[in-house]
């Protein structure tokens, strides 16, 4: 419960700078800080929302693959978002970007996805594997 507050107060945060910052800049188009907010209120707040009642019904918090998920996951959100308001603040400000530069932040935004494929997926085999034994036990 702890790390979906966490990120709801990030999400709350993301969504005040995309506003004034734009704003500030007189900046009207579309830019990937928009989307910054909705990212961490679904996959933060919402998703470990939903893995906290989870919690309730099984023993997923002592399962070796959520504590994967966990930390592999925690890593990969952070990140995926840092790009994000990395390449929402070079479409508001324009500033002269190198092509290597251009290439290095799109190539931290695909490891960060890599990343959080992977935790997606070790969590949903750790649901599968509580659930399994939970049914078994009955």
């Amino acid at each position: 419960m702890n790390t979906s507050i966490a990120y709801f107060l990030l999400a709350m945060v993301a969504g005040v700078f995309c506003r004034e910052f734009t704003k500030f800049n007189h900046f009207t188009g579309e830019t990937v800080l928009g989307m910054t907010h909705a990212h961490l209120l679904m996959l933060g707040t919402f998703l470990f929302l939903g893995i906290d009642v989870l919690f309730h019904f099984t023993h997923l918090e002592e399962n070796a693959l959520y504590q994967k998920f966990y930390l592999i996951y925690n890593i990969a959100l952070p990140l995926m978002v840092a790009t994000m308001i990395t390449r929402g603040i070079v479409q508001v400000l324009q500033p002269a970007l190198s092509t290597w530069m251009d290439v290095a932040i799109s190539g931290v935004a695909g490891l960060s996805h890599i990343g959080i494929f992977i935790a997606l997926l070790l969590l949903l085999v750790a649901i599968r594997l509580e659930l399994l034994t939970s049914e078994a036990a009955r």
